[in-house]
């Protein structure tokens, strides 16, 4: 029986490790991984470089709308990584998007109605043949509720901020932990107070607490639930 090609939409909390999960499923399935997440931060990105966040996060929506029509976000193969890195506009900025800043304020750029048309219209266009997994927030809630498997991962906040802890350090760059869970923290509040697609699991989303399992353990997961199901197989 020939695999069939399904959506798989990863939601849940900030720094639970869905794209580093939706990776490697989607490496064993042969399936497109699309981050979604990095989608946001580039529009983050964006708005901070070109002066449409201030300090106090206060954004200019007028200007971003109208900025929106006519930058380009692709996600790009990178041999160098073995993986696909985010260009804006046709600048790799991968690195960029990945720092505190953009993570500090990428939740309320990511609240914005038409921010969220935006990257929802290209989600679409990438899913529009299936065989992919996403990872985000509203995946399985909003993007596409009717996903064949939805999967909400969520883990001890300062388990998560330790791991984004070690991730900013081992790219060579400077953190405080206090400072790192203090956003995990807050993050989780904004993804689960806005008022566009709030963070919620839905109904039909398998939990996944990963607090205690390492990526050897939370494949396995994935095969017990979803293998059989589905006729997934699995390199």
């Amino acid at each position: 029986m020939e695999m069939e090609k399904i959506i798989i939409a990863v939601d849940g909390h900030s720094s639970t490790g869905k794209s580093t999960f939706a990776k490697a499923v989607a490496a064993k399935l042969g399936y497109i991984y699309v981050d979604t997440g990095a989608l946001y931060r580039g529009v983050t990105y964006y708005a901070l470089k070109n002066g449409l966040i201030d300090q106090s996060n206060n954004i200019d929506k007028e200007n971003l709308k109208e900025a929106l029509k006519s930058i380009e976000l692709r996600f790009i193969f990178s041999p160098s990584v073995g993986a696909s890195e985010l260009h804006l506009n046709g600048v790799n900025i991968e690195k960029e998007i990945r720092g505190l800043e953009v993570a500090g304020r990428v939740s309320i750029v990511a609240s914005i109605p038409f921010v969220r048309e935006f990257v929802d219209s290209i989600l679409h266009k990438a899913g529009e043949e299936k065989g992919v997994i996403m990872d985000g927030r509203d995946i399985g809630t909003v993007v596409f509720p009717d996903a064949e498997i939805k999967i909400f991962m969520t883990a001890n906040p300062k388990v998560r901020a330790m791991r984004r802890y070690r991730e900013i350090i081992a790219k060579g760059e400077s953190a405080d932990f206090d400072e790192v869970l203090a956003n995990v923290i807050e993050r989780d509040r904004l993804d689960e107070t806005r008022e566009t697609a709030p963070l919620r699991r839905a109904p039909d989303a398998i939990f996944l607490d990963n607090s205690e399992m390492n990526m050897d353990d939370q494949i396995v997961w994935f095969v017990n639930n979803f293998s059989d199901r589905w006729n997934l197989k699995l390199k």
